[in-house]
C-alpha cells in the first residue's frame, strides 16, 4: 500500500467525510495570514507535520470530527468554512436568569459547566490517556499504550481460552471507593437548589444520556493470574453503573485539572483527589472492576493466501465516547445475557461471552444484553454449536493475550484473539452487516466485501499502531498479536 492515498474503507465512513477541500483550503489560508510553516501549525494542532501536509495537499481523507473540533476552537475558524455546523460549537444550553437580576441560576451554570467538560473529556480521551499513564510506574504500562497492568495479568505467551479457570464467589467485600465520597463532589453538578447528584451515572442519565445507557449486572473481577501453569480469574457479581460512577468521574477529574489545562500532556497528583483517594489501581478490593472483552479476528487464509482481520470504525454520531477511532470487533462487557439468576452462571464463560458478541456486532443479530428474562439455551443455539465444535476440531482458535487497564479510566479490558480457518470464516460470516449499532466494518479500499478485512502483515499493523486513531485496548492486541503471530496463526 501507499501512504498517499486511502487505504480503507467503509460505507459509513465515506458517508462522514467532510470536505477535504474546505479543510485545506483554512488551514493554508491561516498559515498564509500569520506567516506560519506547517510544522509551526501542527504543533499547534498536535498533529505531525507530515500528517498536516497530506490533508493540505488533499492526500488524506478526514473522518475525525475531533479533529475539525479542534481546528476550528485551537484556531478560532468558523466551523462553517470547514464544513460543519456552527451549531457544533455552541453551549449545550444558555444560562437562564434568576429572579434576582444580573445573577446566573446556579444549578443552570452547574449542569451546563458539567456537560462542557464532559464534552471536552470525550474529545481528548486519547491525549488524556498518555497523560495519565505518566501517574503510574513504568513497569506498570505495558509498552508504549495507555494499558496498565500487573505481571501476573500478562502472560509470556498466549493461552488457550479453555485453560483459563473461572473461579465465583458469593462473597464480595463492600466497594472502598464508590464515586460517592466528598472527592468527588467536584464532579458531580447541582441537581436542585443546594443539591448535588449523587452519583456519576445519575448525573449521565439526566445530563448526557447515550443512546443506550442502562445498569446491567456485570461481572466484578477479584483476582486474576495469567503467569503460570494454571491461569485463573476469580470474579463476584457487580452492576456496570458501579464500575463507571468511578471509572467516568476519574477521568472527568483528569480533563479539568488545572495542571492538564495549563500545559497538556502533564498532570499532578494535587489535583486528582479523587483519583488518589483510589490509590493503587491493581486493588480490585477498593473500587469495581469490571472488564470488557476485546477481540482480534483472524481469518486464516488457505496456503499462500494472507491472513486477514477485521476492524471496526466507531461512527461518532452514534457513540457517547470514542467516536471517529477505530477498534477490533467483537468488543463487549462482560455480563450474563440475560436479568434471571440462572444466568449469572449460565453465561459465566468467556467463550460464551465473545460468541454472543460476533452475533451481535458482526452478524446484528439482536443484542442479547441482560434486559430480558428468557436464559439462553447454548446447547441449541446453532450459531453457537458451530463456533464451538470448530474450537473441539480445531479450525478455529481461542487466545487470550492478558488483561490491562485504561490508565485514563483504570477500567479493564481482557485481551484476546480468534483464528478462523478461511472456510469456516466464510460459511460463518458470509451474511456480516456492513453496519451496527455503534459504527461499521472497515475493510482494506480494494476489498470486494467488508469481511475481506485488512491484511495481517507488518505494515498493516505498524500503520494502524502509528498513524491511525485507535483505542488503546486494541492497539495492544494487535501490537501483541503481531508478537506472537507464528503461535497462534500456525497449526
Amino acid at each position: 500500500m501507499q501512504n498517499d492515498r486511502p487505504w480503507l474503507s467503509s460505507r459509513v465512513a465515506a458517508e462522514f467525510e467532510l470536505d477535504t477541500s474546505l479543510i485545506a483550503e483554512a488551514l493554508k489560508s491561516f498559515r498564509k495570514a500569520r506567516s506560519l510553516t506547517q510544522a509551526d501549525l501542527a504543533q499547534m494542532l498536535s498533529i505531525d507535520q507530515s500528517y498536516l501536509s497530506k490533508i493540505e495537499n488533499q492526500k488524506r481523507k478526514i473522518f475525525d470530527i475531533e479533529l475539525i473540533l479542534r481546528i476550528a476552537t485551537q484556531l478560532d475558524i468558523d466551523p462553517e468554512e470547514l464544513g460543519i455546523a456552527r451549531t457544533i460549537l455552541e453551549p449545550v444550553k444558555p444560562p437562564s436568569k434568576s429572579a434576582l437580576v444580573g445573577q446566573v441560576d446556579p444549578v443552570v451554570e452547574s449542569q451546563n459547566s458539567w456537560r462542557r467538560a464532559r464534552r471536552y473529556l470525550n474529545k481528548n480521551r486519547g491525549g488524556l490517556a498518555q497523560a495519565a499513564k505518566s501517574l503510574y510506574s513504568a513497569d506498570a504500562r505495558i509498552g508504549d499504550s495507555p494499558l496498565l497492568a500487573l505481571k501476573k495479568w500478562i502472560p509470556a505467551e498466549p493461552i488457550d481460552l479453555s485453560e483459563i479457570s473461572l473461579n465465583w464467589s458469593d462473597s464480595v467485600a463492600p466497594l472502598a471507593v464508590t464515586g460517592a465520597e466528598p472527592e468527588a463532589h467536584p464532579l458531580l453538578p447541582l441537581s436542585g437548589p443546594g443539591r448535588r447528584f449523587g452519583r456519576y451515572t445519575t448525573a449521565i442519565k439526566y445530563l448526557d444520556p447515550p443512546a443506550l445507557f442502562e445498569n446491567r449486572s456485570s461481572y466484578r473481577m477479584l483476582d486474576c493470574d495469567l503467569s503460570g501453569s494454571a491461569p485463573t480469574m476469580n470474579f463476584g457479581l457487580g452492576t456496570y453503573f458501579d464500575k463507571l460512577d468511578v471509572s467516568e468521574a476519574i477521568a472527568h477529574e483528569m480533563a479539568i485539572s488545572a495542571s492538564w489545562r495549563a500545559a497538556k500532556g502533564r498532570v499532578n497528583w494535587a489535583d486528582l483527589p479523587l483519583r488518589g483517594l483510589v490509590g493503587n489501581p491493581f486493588d480490585l478490593e477498593r473500587r469495581a472492576l469490571m472488564p470488557a472483552i476485546e477481540t482480534l479476528t483472524i481469518r486464516r487464509g488457505a496456503g499462500s493466501d494472507a491472513p486477514t482481520f477485521l476492524l471496526h470504525w466507531r461512527d461518532p454520531q452514534k457513540v457517547a465516547t470514542a467516536g471517529g477511532i477505530y477498534g477490533l470487533i467483537p468488543a463487549g462487557e462482560f455480563q450474563p445475557s440475560t436479568i434471571a439468576s440462572f444466568d449469572r452462571r449460565n453465561d459465566f464463560d468467556l467463550w460464551k461471552n465473545v460468541v454472543r458478541e460476533y452475533s451481535e456486532e458482526v452478524l446484528g443479530e439482536p443484542e442479547r444484553d441482560g434486559s430480558q428474562a428468557e436464559p439462553l439455551d447454548y446447547d441449541s443455539w446453532s450459531f453457537y454449536v458451530q463456533l464451538s465444535e470448530g474450537l473441539e476440531d480445531g479450525n478455529i482458535s481461542a487466545y487470550c493475550l492478558g488483561m490491562g487497564l485504561d490508565a485514563l479510566t483504570l477500567t479493564a479490558t481482557i485481551l484476546t484473539v480468534v483464528v478462523f480457518d478461511g472456510e469456516i470464516f466464510d460459511a460463518l460470516f458470509g451474511n456480516a452487516v456492513e453496519v451496527n449499532p455503534e459504527g461499521a466494518l472497515v475493510a482494506a479500499v480494494d476489498s470486494s466485501k467488508v469481511t475481506d478485512g485488512l491484511p495481517f502483515n507488518e505494515e498493516t499493523v505498524k500503520r494502524l499502531l502509528s498513524k491511525e486513531p485507535m483505542a488503546s485496548p486494541g492497539a495492544c492486541i494487535l501490537d501483541r498479536a503481531w508478537r506472537f503471530r507464528h503461535q497462534i496463526i500456525e497449526k
